[in-house]
């Protein structure tokens, strides 16, 4: 079962933090980094398919009823 959406930018978000605060070693920082960008590329591709998924359910056809189509999660 993958990690919710939430609890990856809560886990990015705790990533920068501990980033920012400049304490880590190299080795952790890198390590730290390579999850981060992880995180990010997997939290933008869930924001992407939203949006698409929005833009499914917004649309309508010429007599103003939505046009409902199977959304591939």
């Amino acid at each position: 079962m993958s990690v919710n959406f939430e609890k990856k930018m809560e886990k990015l978000e705790e990533i920068v933090t501990a980033m920012e605060a400049g304490d880590l070693q190299l080795d952790e920082a890198l390590k730290m980094f390579e999850e981060g960008v992880k995180l990010s590329r997997e939290c933008n591709d869930h924001l992407n398919k939203a949006e698409e998924k929005v833009r499914l359910l917004l649309g309508v056809d010429e007599k103003g009823q939505p046009i409902t189509e199977e959304f591939d999660s």
